[in-house]
C-alpha cells in the first residue's frame, strides 16, 4: 500500500509530463459544490508570453533559478513572522503546480508535507517550461473557470494567445484569490497590484520558442 501511495503520483507525473492533465481535485470539488467547469487546454506556443511574464512576476520571480523551493523568500517570511507579522506563504510556482494537480485546498501540515514531496519529483521529472505550461492551464481563475484560455475568453473575449500586458497583469493579480477578485472589475488593490506586476515584467526573460527558462 505504501509503495502504491509513493509510486502512483510519480507515475502520474511521468504521464503528465507529456499529456494534459484531464482534471484536478479542486475542479472536482468545485463541481460537486455546484460550480461549472470551463477549461480548454492550450499549449505554451498558443499562450501569450505576456501571461507567462505576468505570472512569474506576480508569483515567483526566481522561478527560473530555483529547484522548486525559494529558500530566500522562505527566509524572509520567517523573519517577518518572528517580528510579529502574520506568517505568509512562500509557495513557488512549482509547489502550487504540485498542489493543484494532486491535493486539496487547505493549509494543514500533512498537505504541506505532501506538497513538498511532490514538488521534488515535479522538478526532477519536468522542465521549467512544462511546469509553467501546466500551471497556467489548471489554475483557478474564477468560479468554474480554469486555465489561461478559459480565463482569457471569459474575461476579455479573446484567446490566450492575444492577451496584452495589461490583461495578463490583471489575470496574474487575481491568482491568490480568484473567487473574490475579478480582472475585469478590479478593485483599487487589484489595479495597484497589477501595476506592480507590470513594472516587474520587464525583468522576466520569457523566450519563445526557445522556452520559458532557456538557460535551464
Amino acid at each position: 500500500m505504501a509503495g502504491i501511495a509513493v509510486g502512483l503520483p510519480i507515475s502520474t507525473l511521468t504521464v503528465f509530463a507529456v499529456l494534459p492533465p484531464p482534471v484536478t481535485p479542486l475542479m472536482l470539488i468545485r463541481l460537486v459544490e455546484g460550480e461549472g467547469l470551463t477549461k480548454d487546454w492550450t499549449s505554451r506556443e498558443r499562450i501569450s508570453p505576456e501571461l507567462f511574464r505576468a505570472v512569474i512576476a506576480a508569483e515567483d520571480m526566481r522561478f527560473c533559478d530555483h529547484s522548486g523551493f525559494d529558500t530566500e523568500e522562505t527566509g524572509k517570511a520567517v523573519k517577518e513572522w518572528r517580528k510579529g507579522r502574520r506568517l505568509r506563504g512562500a509557495s513557488t510556482i512549482s509547489m502550487q503546480t504540485a498542489k493543484n494537480l494532486f491535493l486539496w485546498p487547505g493549509r494543514s501540515l500533512v498537505r504541506k508535507v505532501l506538497e513538498a514531496y511532490l514538488t521534488v519529483w515535479l522538478e526532477l521529472l519536468w522542465s521549467k517550461d512544462r511546469i509553467l505550461e501546466v500551471y497556467v492551464n489548471v489554475a483557478e481563475w474564477g468560479p468554474g473557470v480554469y486555465g489561461a484560455e478559459a480565463a482569457a475568453m471569459a474575461y476579455f473575449g479573446k484567446p490566450a494567445a492575444e492577451l496584452g500586458q495589461r490583461e495578463a497583469s490583471l489575470l496574474a493579480a487575481v491568482l491568490p484569490n480568484p473567487r473574490r477578485w475579478s480582472p475585469v472589475r478590479p478593485s483599487a488593490y487589484i489595479r495597484e497590484r497589477a501595476a506592480v506586476i507590470r513594472s516587474r515584467m520587464g525583468d522576466v526573460a520569457v523566450s519563445t520558442p526557445e522556452g520559458i527558462c532557456p538557460d535551464r
